[in-house]
């Protein structure tokens, strides 16, 4: 369990609106056309049914049109975005629209070990693109979605051999978007090795000492 399962409980703790842009993209490819509003989700669709990446434009489009959840009472939380210093850029002109600001950015930090045990138990569906663990977050019939009832199966980039390419790519990616959050005296690194529960912990001594700094 990883960032996704901290979000949740970090949304559930403070009340706050929990934007992430998995889910929302799982959520558009299950939805019928017509339900399907905005260009940008369609967009979207096409570009996933297409077996593309979604466009940086097209996920800001997306996060621009739930102003409601930015300008949530208890506050947002954004899962999986921004993770350039391009999508961060941007972010900062679509929120100094609505008149609000990042507090905090969680960096998780696990070393490779823990990574590649983490990636390697993954299983995906392949319609609803819900992703389960064999161990930490295995379905209900081992081997199948709950929703879909469909076999799942190992993407090829959670596959041994491909990890550490993939780690190497998002620390060429990632370390520009850190040194980016450093500077603006935002980032808070937590060491995430251990269960959800003491990540989760750590997470809120971290916000509150930030919070404290603050005033």
């Amino acid at each position: 369990m990883g960032k996704g399962t901290q979000a949740e409980l970090l949304a559930e703790r403070f009340g706050c609106c929990h934007l992430s842009t998995g889910d929302v993209f799982r959520a558009a490819k299950m939805s019928p056309a017509e339900c399907q509003f905005s260009p940008a989700m369609a967009e979207a669709v096409k570009c996933m049914n297409a077996g593309q990446l979604v466009p940086d434009q097209i996920v800001l489009s997306l996060i621009a049109e739930r102003a409601k959840c930015l300008r949530c009472r208890g506050g947002f939380l954004l899962d999986g975005f921004p993770r350039t210093v391009a999508q961060a850029e941007a972010l900062e002109k679509i929120l100094v629209k609505q008149r609000v600001k990042l507090d905090a950015v969680l960096s998780y930090e696990l070393s490779l070990e823990t990574i590649v045990a983490r990636l390697g138990g993954r299983r995906t569906c392949p319609i609803c693109k819900r992703v389960y663990h064999n161990e930490a977050k295995p379905p209900k019939q081992l081997g199948f979605c709950d929703d879909c009832g469909v076999e799942l199966f190992q993407r090829d980039d959670d596959r041994l051999e491909t990890i550490c390419i993939r780690m190497e790519a998002y620390e060429e990616s990632t370390a520009p978007l850190v040194a980016f959050y450093r500077h603006q005296g935002v980032l808070i690194s937590i060491a995430a090795e251990n269960t959800p529960e003491q990540t989760f912990a750590r997470t809120l001594e971290a916000l509150n000492m930030q919070r404290t700094s603050m005033f």
